[in-house]
């Protein structure tokens, strides 16, 4: 590797290095203790001294200087790893510096000729790479350089960073360096002779957490496989934290959930992550949180000020958080204030001074915003103008956002799968006028409520008056802290939020705290043209929501009239289009209901698109595991604020079952609907927080009841009838009709519990949770859920498979991490891998995980015991097509098991059975044979065979009827090779026999078994000869000659031929001469052979091919290509 040319004085140096080649103005050296006659005591403080002093010589022991005769100065300008490395440079300097040297009379123009050769060589090598976007490239070159030597991880691995630390192991510290690169953390050091090197995959880690305890003041714990690493003394343990999360986070999404990775455009190509967008990443995540903004709203500043606050008359210290289309604020104060001010809002802008330390925004909310001694404002002003220019532009147009552009492409992709061709939301203007017009008259204006509950303005009784109060005191709120989207949110709206939102302003507030009112802004129409292209549809999605329709809050009248059905299946359909990766789930509907009834059709449809893709993620997936990361961090604060339940409740997954409806539907299956609209105002403007609190403030209500609990039924039925007991006092709503909970007492009536007191209590009890507090444990807990749900299905798969093989339950699951890592290994380095698409949750266990044609040959030259074999390219092949049956190129992990349980396990007959089979089609086809005939056995539903079916003579039709006969024939012959393998005819017979003597190569008794084969060969072509004769007494012209190998030499088998001696004899004659053996023929004659049968008897352990193959395997160069 070229240097970045450093001057230095070798006065003391010369004890370390040794010159090995010398030139007027270059020297190349080598470090004491490395290379030829290293070792010993001096490579042992050598190498010592080098990771102490971290030394770049510990990873490059060679070393080019350039030197001015007579002078005490050097520079070094190249390292090396090994010889052949510096070599390369050396030879590089004597073709292209060396011979030019001469023409320049000073060694002062010598010196800076080089230094600028050696830097264009540097920044020519840059260009390709990432390096130059490092702060410290060259630090970075040399980070880099150890971390391949030290690692030896295939050059695609992608380094994002490194830092100093300790390692703990035992009591022990281990001071070296941590590697943080896009699918692995790896970590190295070396002292006193003693090499630690470490190497965890990010999909393989279970926990990630900060830790302190008595010896160490804070460092990082990190789980996997059941094993605990322990990593501290770092100079910045937060950032190195949250890089942490990052890549793991990243990791997880891309291997285990692809529906959100691929949402995730920033990491689109995970090849090119560097320590800058993970950061950026980090800061949009934590600003689209923060202020409920779209997903893929990136931020450009943060700067500290202070926002002049109307109703305080002060001055609020916070900062200001700046995007392309929002400018946001957020104060640091007691009294927490929240401004969203969208750009499409702002009406105009003034500044005080040139240097834009105070500006001043106007918007259409007739409210003015001043920033005052905004820090780091240089350019601000220009800034901010071109952003206003653009959001006013864009303002009215229909303008796609990333994540409306993925999912429609996803839709696009559904529907070509499923047969509908016609583009998604491509309209002309007139279609799209035309498609507007009659979409409006459909779609419902009015929300459900107004019209199934009209509020009447001469009812005046006291649930009425509670409501115009409320009314009342937000339309105080309003003038006081203003109205719409730029209103300040503070602890006051959040009161009068927990005292419950009015019926008449529910639907325009869900919409501005929940931010679903900036993506209905952002892309005026498109609900309608969703409704529009999504009626008439046919898919499996549609059937779930018309069976569920009318499930949905069936006791409101507004649910029993087909308004209220035809606008909650407009909107579940117009979603399931939008969004097919999650088209439609269970819950879905009771939400919508509630939606419907507050907010009109297209502000339920956004406010959907809010809950499921921001603020609930995950959610309604197929594996739900947003749900199941959620209840994990609410069993993390039930261990925290209710230890007492914890310590009486025997397993903690009862917490996790009767949650998960209160969670999948914020409540609403489980409260009266005039209680749970209380909870969704809450959940709409504290997001999960709210949640968690009213759960937490749920079981500290019925603690007492829950500890004399004597099992989990007993449980479920007191919370059940605490549900039925909760009502909502001042809601102006009819109540709806409850059945009494089972087990209740109708003689004493139940306490009943008002929703308004429960929320507030646990704001009260439990409002100290933070929602960036909550976010960070749905990261960590992410980890812990999904490898969870890996375990489970790695243990599903064990426990069917360990029922036909042979292997001990260790190596079986040793087996299993192999074929995983297999399935996912070439998804680290190859863009655009195809296993990433082989991968599907969704399917059964042994489903989940398979491997193609090129994973299989690098496994089976890993683990087979045959993989010495000079064909075993040739025998991996043709094993793989024996186990594809259905021809899709993958195999699962219960076939991949049990040819190898064949190999090791298996008797005599098994293998020799397995290795017949192996030179017979489908395994062996006629292009890997020498006769043209050798294989014309039909296979189900051939490819090839259908091709020419359809563009042959039958134009295009396929005959049904030819193909039912085909599957039938074939499902015959399946039956009829359990009984009688087919027999191997002669091209097939010759490629068996190479195969067993490239299997007996090397071995011991290797002569003799080559004779054994050679007699058995000869006794089988005899036997067939003399069976032949017998069949054709009439034929006596005819004569085979056979070569048989030669035995002493080793060489393979000769071919075997058989001739006519008729010249002049048709084509049908040559194909009679041909001669095939049967499986019980071969088997027979190797009977007969001791030595043969002791070879394949011979015990083999896979334990020690295990282990091998796990050291071996991360460093096997991928390519995206299969085996020849």
């Amino acid at each position: 590797m070229w240097l970045k040319p450093e001057e230095m004085l070798l006065k003391n140096a010369l004890k370390l290095w040794l010159t090995e080649k010398n030139h007027e103005y270059f020297i190349l050296q080598r470090r004491r203790g490395y290379g030829e006659g290293g070792g010993g005591l001096t490579g042992l403080l050598v190498g010592t001294l080098d990771t102490v002093f971290d030394s770049t010589s510990k990873v490059a022991p060679y070393r080019i200087l350039h030197q001015i005769p007579e002078s005490q100065v050097y520079w070094s300008i190249a390292c090396g790893a090994s010889s052949e490395e510096i070599n390369k440079h050396w030879e590089w300097l004597e073709q292209n510096v060396m011979p030019i040297l001469s023409i320049f009379d000073s060694g002062k123009d010598i010196t800076s000729f080089i230094q600028g050769k050696v830097r264009g060589l540097i920044a020519e090598e840059s260009q390709s790479t990432s390096i130059k976007e490092e702060d410290d490239p060259d630090k970075f070159r040399e980070a880099l350089l150890k971390f391949v030597k030290w690692f030896g991880l295939p050059e695609q691995e992608k380094l994002v960073t490194y830092y100093s630390c300790s390692y703990w192991s035992g009591r022990v510290p281990c001071q070296g360096w941590l590697y943080l690169s896009a699918n692995f953390l790896s970590f190295y050091s070396f002292f006193l002779g003693k090499e630690v090197k470490i190497i965890i995959s990010w999909d393989e880690v279970s926990r990630l957490t900060k830790t302190t305890n008595v010896i160490l003041s804070e460092s990082i714990h990190i789980c996997s496989h059941g094993e605990d690493y322990y990593f501290s003394m770092f100079m910045h343990l937060n950032e190195t934290f949250l890089l942490m999360e990052q890549l793991a986070d990243c990791a997880v999404k891309r291997l285990f959930d692809k529906e959100t990775f691929e949402m995730d455009l920033l990491l689109s190509d995970h090849l090119q992550i560097t320590k800058r967008l993970l950061e950026n990443r980090a800061r949009n995540e934590y600003f689209t949180a923060l202020f409920r903004l779209p997903r893929g709203e990136n931020l450009d500043d943060i700067l500290d000020c202070f926002l002049w606050i109307p109703f305080c008359h002060a001055h609020a210290f916070g900062k200001m958080f700046i995007s392309n289309n929002y400018i946001c604020f957020s104060s640091q104060d007691a009294n927490h204030c929240h401004v969203i001010i969208p750009m499409r809002e702002v009406t105009g802008m003034e500044t005080q001074g040139s240097l834009g330390k105070h500006i001043s925004f106007r918007t259409k909310c007739k409210i003015t915003f001043r920033f005052t001694e905004i820090k780091d404002s240089d350019g601000l002003v220009q800034e901010l103008k071109e952003k206003l220019k653009c959001g006013t532009r864009g303002s009215t147009q229909v303008i796609l956002g990333k994540e409306e552009e993925s999912c429609l492409r996803s839709a696009q992709e559904d529907n070509a799968i499923f047969g509908h061709s016609d583009p998604v939301l491509s309209f002309t203007s007139e279609e799209h006028r035309t498609l507007l017009k009659e979409s409006n008259k459909t779609v419902n204006t009015e929300a459900l409520m107004r019209v199934f509950h009209p509020q009447e303005a001469e009812t005046l009784d006291s649930k009425m008056l509670k409501e115009k109060m409320k009314v009342q005191s937000w339309n105080i709120h309003f003038v006081e802290y203003g109205h719409g989207v730029c209103m300040f949110r503070t602890k006051k709206t959040q009161d009068l939020v927990i005292k419950g939102i009015p019926e008449a302003l529910r639907g325009e507030l869900w919409l501005l705290f929940s931010g679903a009112n900036n993506d209905m802004a952002a892309y005026p129409g498109y609900y309608n043209e969703l409704v529009e292209r999504s009626m008439g549809t046919c898919t499996l999605a549609t059937d779930e929501i018309e069976r569920d329709l009318h499930r949905s809050l069936p006791e409101h009248p507004a649910f029993q009239s087909d308004t209220g059905i035809s606008a909650l299946r407009r909107v579940l359909t117009a979603y399931a289009f939008r969004n097919p990766k999650i088209g439609y789930c269970q819950a879905m509907n009771i939400l919508t209901s509630v939606l419907l009834l507050y907010a009109k059709e297209e502000e339920a449809f956004w406010l959907l698109v809010a809950v499921c893709e921001r603020m609930l993620p995950d959610y309604f997936n197929r594996r739900i595991i947003g749900a199941l990361v959620d209840q994990a961090v609410f069993e993390e604060f039930i261990q925290s604020y209710l230890p007492q339940l914890t310590d009486h409740m025997t397993d903690m997954t009862f917490f996790s079952s009767v949650s998960l409806s209160w969670f999948l539907t914020i409540y609403i299956s489980v409260l009266p609907i005039e209680s749970a609209v209380n909870v969704v105002d809450c959940f709409f403007y504290d997001g999960i927080k709210a949640i968690l609190q009213l759960g937490l403030a749920i079981l500290d209500y019925n603690v007492d009841s829950l500890l004399v609990c004597r099992d989990d039924a007993e449980a479920v039925t007191i919370l059940n009838k605490f549900f039925d007991n909760v009502t909502n006092k001042d809601s102006p709503l009819p109540p709806m009709m409850h059945h009494p909970p089972v087990g209740c007492d109708i003689q004493q009536p139940p306490t009943k519990v008002d929703i308004t007191e429960l929320i507030l209590d646990s704001y009260e009890k439990y409002g100290e949770i933070r929602s960036m507090e909550v976010e960070s444990m749905r990261r960590r807990t992410r980890l812990y859920v999904i490898q969870t749900l890996e375990d489970t299905t790695k243990q599903n798969v064990l426990r069917v498979v360990s029922q036909e093989v042979m292997f001990s339950p260790k190596n079986l699951e040793g087996l299993f991490e192999l074929f995983k890592r297999e399935h996912f290994l070439s998804c680290y380095w190859i863009p655009q891998s195809p296993a990433l698409k082989h991968h599907d949750s969704s399917l059964p266990y042994l489903e989940q995980y398979q491997i193609d044609s090129a994973q299989y040959c690098r496994l089976f030259k890993h683990l087979s015991p045959w993989s010495h074999s000079a064909n075993a390219n040739s025998l991996a092949l043709w094993s793989f097509r024996l186990l594809d049956e259905n021809s899709d190129n993958l195999i699962n992990f219960k076939e991949f098991a049990s040819v190898l349980d064949v190999m090791y396990n298996g008797s005599f007959t098994d293998k020799l059975k397995l290795l017949f089979k192996l030179h017979i089609p489908p395994a062996f086809t006629e292009d890997e044979g020498t006769n043209p005939t050798a294989s014309k056995q039909p296979q189900l539903f051939d490819e090839a065979v259908i091709c020419d079916q359809v563009n042959g003579s039958n134009k295009g039709k396929i005959d049904i009827q030819s193909y039912l006969k085909q599957w039938h024939n074939e499902l015959v012959r399946k039956e009829e090779s359990i009984k009688a393998l087919p027999r191997i005819n002669q091209s097939q017979f010759v490629q068996f026999s190479k195969t067993l003597y490239n299997l007996f190569h090397s071995d011991p008794n290797e002569e003799a078994l080559y004779r054994a084969i050679t007699t058995v060969t000869s006794l089988l072509l005899r036997m067939e000869e003399v069976g032949r004769m017998l069949n054709s007494p009439s034929s006596p012209n005819r004569s085979t000659s056979v070569t048989s190998p030669d035995s002493q030499s080793g060489g393979d088998v000769q071919e075997i031929k058989t001739v006519d001696k008729d010249k002049d004899a048709p084509l049908e004659s040559h194909t009679d001469t041909g001669w095939t053996f049967a499986f019980e023929q071969i088997l027979a004659s190797l009977l007969n052979e001791p030595v043969v049968v002791t070879f394949f008897e011979k015990p083999f352990d896979v334990k020690v091919k295990i282990e091998q193959a796990k050291t071996v395997q991360l460093r096997a160069k991928y390519q995206p290509k299969a085996c020849d």
